[in-house]
């Protein structure tokens, strides 16, 4: 366990701040890409359950810095761009994007609950979890 320590740290922290790199950190930092994946998957997951139990004041802090009125209104672009894409458009670009942190603010300001908000966010970076650790795989076969 202690040869792992640095690659669970590294692919774990990337989850929590940088999604992007955090496979690939992880495995450059000796993981089996399989673990890299999962433990860059609870590093993100990791960052959205800390955005959300700080909730309400969070919130209003963002709700009040991006002008984001809290009554419905399909005038405004935020509401425009929520009732297009919503909660689940959300979980799929975050981890690409804003990652999990703003994602979850994002969400609370705009009013959802905060446990659809954590399995949208934790559900919807699955898929790269998989689509970096087979693109990994994929690449070190062809150098081998």
């Amino acid at each position: 366990m202690m040869v792992y320590t640095g690659g669970l740290t590294a692919a774990f922290t990337l989850g929590f701040f940088y999604f992007v790199g955090a496979v690939p950190g992880g495995v450059a930092a000796g993981l089996p890409i399989w673990l890299a994946a999962f433990t860059a998957w609870l590093g993100y997951t990791a960052g959205a359950a800390v955005m959300l139990l700080l909730g309400t004041p969070a919130r209003s802090w963002v709700a009040r810095k991006l002008h984001i009125p809290l009554e419905r209104d399909p005038d405004k672009w935020i509401w425009k761009a929520w009732s297009h894409f919503g909660l689940i458009g959300l979980g799929l670009l975050a981890p690409l994007t804003i990652g999990p942190q703003t994602g979850c603010i994002l969400a609370l300001a705009v009013g959802e609950r905060p446990l659809k908000t954590f399995l949208s966010l934790s559900l919807g970076v699955t898929p790269y979890c998989l689509g970096f650790a087979l693109a990994i795989a994929w690449g070190t076969s062809l150098v081998k």
